[in-house]
């Protein structure tokens, strides 16, 4: 058996971890999982984590409810990735220039467009059905109405944290273009009103993580989440197919006659429909990502370590998931009081990116090893590709 179980309450626990290397509050979070009375099984990845709510790198199938919180304020966070036609030596020696041109494109860390981008006016953009899309946003919850205009020119923008746009290299040496985003301050806002509301209903008042409260199946309550849901997770992948349209014709832009080949596009913080032992579950990932039979999957490192698109596998002992990412190995707070910009620089030398300490956070040494993190998952998904990045951006 390629994976630990460890023994839960309801369910046990499937590890493609080190159980002895996984942090004490994370296990307990798993632990508290098992205890859920609507829980049909848990998987565990291995770039898992302490997270707020519940854990970074789980995977959690439940019958008849689901825990809004254990999809994490992101909805619909996730990766798109496009494989060009240039190869290296049609880049330009300086990348500088190039990096700013995806910047000028695309705002980062709290700056939105100034303007609503006009999907008509974005090249190759791969959403449909925009009109619509909006409508929808006069059923969502009363609470995010005032958010229309912000949640407007916030398409189509990156934010900041471990969100990145990079361009990146294969073994090849073919030029791809990688990108890390969700689903803005909209979903934030949508996650902690459903959240808050989760935490007060009457069921949920006796289980041993008020974090893990749930929406149960037939009621008002789950009705509105899944609409908010639902909503947000298209927003995401919206979000992420404007940034990529933009950053294509910016690079097309610098390099005359560039095409794009093949895109691919995967959510790492959502919840979804499946069917597992002839029970239909809803099956939340957090920090993982689908890996079925042949489908196209992208596990990212860091700012310097490189990323894997990968294709599924499709084990059913891990609900057809994967790894997310390499995983952080220390907070926020301690990588800066560990690491200094010169850590930074040297982490990240050979890529054109912010080498200053207000992306110190996210310095290669604050994630886990990539290359164990892909070892300890052969059995979920086979390498496609791996590749390095020679730009990175970050809010």
């Amino acid at each position: 058996m390629p994976y630990t179980e460890v023994a839960g309450d309801r369910v046990p626990i499937r590890m493609w971890a080190d159980p002895q290397q996984v942090e004490g509050a994370a296990m307990e979070q798993l632990r508290n999982v098992t205890r859920v009375p609507w829980v049909h099984g848990l998987a565990v990845m291995p770039d898992v984590h302490f997270g707020k709510g519940a854990t970074v790198g789980s995977v959690i199938a439940m019958r008849d409810a689901v825990s809004p919180a254990a999809v994490g304020v992101d909805i619909g966070c996730g990766m798109t990735a496009v494989r060009t036609d240039l190869t290296a030596s049609r880049l330009p020696d300086d990348l500088r220039g190039l990096r700013h041109a995806l910047e000028a494109a695309i705002p980062v860390g709290f700056h939105a467009h100034d303007e609503p981008v006009d999907p008509a006016r974005v090249p190759g953009l791969r959403s449909k059905r925009w009109d619509a899309f909006w409508q929808g946003f006069d059923d969502l919850a009363d609470a995010v109405h005032p958010r229309r205009e912000r949640a407007l020119r916030q398409m189509g923008t990156l934010g900041g944290g471990n969100h990145f746009l990079e361009v990146c290299l294969d073994d090849e040496g073919t030029v791809w273009l990688v990108l890390h985003s969700g689903s803005r301050n909209i979903g934030k806002e949508l996650a902690d009103h459903h959240i808050g509301r989760a935490k007060g209903l009457p069921h949920n008042q006796d289980l041993p993580d008020q974090d893990l409260a749930v929406f149960l199946s037939g009621t008002p309550e789950m009705d509105a989440y899944r609409r908010d849901l639902f909503w947000a997770q298209d927003y995401a992948r919206r979000n992420r197919d404007v940034m990529m349209g933009l950053a294509c014709a910016a690079v097309a832009e610098r390099i005359p006659g560039t095409g794009f080949v093949q895109w691919i596009s995967c959510h790492h913080n959502y919840v979804a429909e499946e069917s597992y032992d002839g029970v239909d579950v809803l099956v939340t990932r957090k920090g993982a990502i689908r890996a079925g039979r042949g489908e196209w999957g992208i596990i990212p490192g860091s700012m310097a370590t490189g990323t894997y698109i990968v294709k599924g596998l499709g084990n059913p002992e891990s609900f057809n998931s994967a790894s997310h990412g390499a995983g952080r190995r220390m907070s926020r707070n301690k990588a800066r009081k560990t690491f200094t910009k010169a850590d930074l620089e040297e982490q990240t030398k050979g890529v054109e990116c912010r080498k200053d300490l207000g992306v110190v956070d996210e310095i290669p040494g604050a994630y886990k090893d990539l290359e164990s993190v892909i070892e300890a998952q052969t059995d979920l998904v086979e390498v496609a590709a791996h590749l390095r990045q020679v730009i990175c951006v970050k809010g």
